[in-house]
């Protein structure tokens, strides 16, 4: 198994090292975290520093998942990444827990967690999280760092725009879209298109105000 390390040592990053534990497919060798004292302690795994750590020991080091729950910031940090270290490939974890059906396909560095359901010909942009039991049928397109948040369900031919989220319990029924940098909110129903930039929720959800891109939304 090859070594990978996982940027982030939070809970979001617990979940992750979950993930790829059960998967088997890679070897964890550590968290990198500037904002966590070098040498602690996450599930038996030791936070190594910060990402200057690759650059120190790239030889051993594979791959990597960047373990951040905040759309934004997970993007930041993978342009950061890119830009200084190309040839270092971001992975993706898919939990055995979980259902990936034929003909889906997931992106560069995207987390599927237990019970999460990725339907048929389903394709899943880069750097997304998919939490448990969260579900997505067939023929829709998710883009780049999106979340599904736990129990947030979709229909199929449903589009959601980079960086939006779906908060906890939402549904979407089939055929609508969802523009990008948008949030909706816990519990909604969403029957007809929301467009981007947008925070919306209720039954059914109506957009309630505008979103700049990056602002803060855990």
């Amino acid at each position: 198994m090859n070594n990978i390390v996982i940027f982030g040592a939070g809970g979001h990053a617990k979940a992750v090292v979950d993930a790829v534990e059960r998967e088997g497919r890679y070897r964890i060798f550590g968290l990198l975290d500037s904002h966590k004292a070098s040498g602690s302690d996450i599930y038996g795994y030791r936070v190594l520093g910060n990402e200057q750590y690759i650059a120190e020991h790239r030889e051993e080091i594979k791959g990597c998942i960047i373990a951040i729950g905040d759309n934004w910031t997970r993007a930041l940090i993978a342009a950061r990444i890119a830009l200084r270290y190309p040839d270092l490939p971001f992975v993706t974890a898919v939990h055995p827990g979980a259902w990936i059906a034929r003909g889906a396909k997931l992106g560069q560095g995207t987390v599927v967690m237990a019970g999460a359901v990725v339907n048929s010909d389903t394709l899943i942009g880069e750097h997304c999280i998919l939490y448990p039991k969260a579900s997505i049928d067939h023929d829709s397109r998710i883009g780049d760092y999106v979340t599904l948040a736990p129990g947030a369900t979709t229909g199929g031919n449903v589009t959601v725009g980079d960086y939006s989220v779906l908060s906890l319990g939402v549904s979407v029924i089939h055929s609508v879209s969802i523009g990008e940098h948008t949030v909706i909110g816990a519990g909604a129903t969403v029957l007809s298109d929301i467009g981007g930039y947008a925070v919306a929720y209720g039954p059914p959800a109506v957009i309630a105000r505008s979103r700049a891109a990056g602002e803060r939304y855990l």
